[in-house]
């Protein structure tokens, strides 16, 4: 009973059949679909260690992956896609790990902005941006800058991110105004919390994804997900594919979001 509970919570129903991608497509777009999804790539080292490679060559696999989201999720309807790729509690990791990884972000970044570009892309980062290496920070400027106008996809980057350091960040802000008597401590609501996050203007997502069957958020994006709905897969995150993507998104239209109201009949 207890699994039962849980698998209905995070998504995780049984399907009577495998349905094919090209049916999922074509039910995706009869109906109402997330304007904004957030993935958790979880999965990757234990990818590579299954098939006794580098963490590393786990981290490069997925990167094909993200790409291929990216191109899905446009071709349905969704206009915002985060994808968390670095969270703060990462820099635990061994050096070497952590160093290979930030710089295939960077190199992957650099060889695709001019593609992303022309296909309308705009991209983003989000998290302590002063924590990463200078190059990759200006990366990042550079790609936001150039991609700034576009209007087909928002691509989210989550770089050093963690939620609590992002509610925290957003806290001292708002002290900081209230100090200088810009803010009135009694004038904090939501909307002006809201504001001070990294996400300021980004919508809230309403579909979730996390992959390698972990049942857990990880810190990731703990304000915005409030009423986010969550799909959790076993498959580890270089085996996603753009069926799994349409699946999520498809089981997502099938649930009823009540926001805490009552269920109507």
């Amino acid at each position: 009973m207890k699994n039962m509970v849980l698998d209905r919570l995070f998504g995780l129903r049984k399907k009577p059949e495998r349905l094919s991608e090209d049916f999922l497509l074509g039910e995706i777009k009869s109906r109402p679909v997330p304007r904004h999804v957030a993935i958790i790539t979880d999965g990757n080292g234990r990818w590579a260690r299954q098939r006794g490679l580098p963490r590393l060559a786990g981290h490069r696999e997925g990167t094909k992956v993200v790409r291929r989201i990216v191109e899905a999720a446009p071709e349905i309807g969704v206009d915002h896609l985060t994808f968390y790729a670095f969270s703060t509690e990462n820099w635990q990791r061994p050096g070497d790990e952590i160093e290979g990884l930030l710089r295939l972000i960077e190199e992957q970044l650099e060889r695709e902005v001019s593609e992303l570009n022309e296909k309308g892309v705009r991209i983003m980062s989000i998290g302590r941006a002063a924590g990463l290496p200078e190059s990759l920070r200006n990366a990042f400027a550079q790609a936001a800058e150039r991609t700034a106008e576009n209007k087909r996809l928002t691509l989210i980057i989550a770089l050093n991110y963690g939620g609590r350091a992002e509610i925290t960040d957003a806290a001292a802000r708002i002290a900081s105004l209230a100090a200088a008597g810009k803010v009135a401590p009694d004038s904090v609501d939501e909307k002006m919390i809201a504001s001070q996050l990294y996400t300021a203007e980004i919508p809230d997502p309403e579909l979730l994804i996390r992959t390698s069957g972990e049942r857990r958020v990880s810190n990731f994006l703990l304000w915005q997900i409030a009423y986010s709905e969550i799909w959790v897969t076993e498959k580890l995150w270089p085996d996603f594919t753009r069926r799994d993507f349409f699946e999520a998104v498809y089981d997502f239209q099938s649930r009823r979001r009540r926001f805490g109201g009552l269920e109507e009949d």
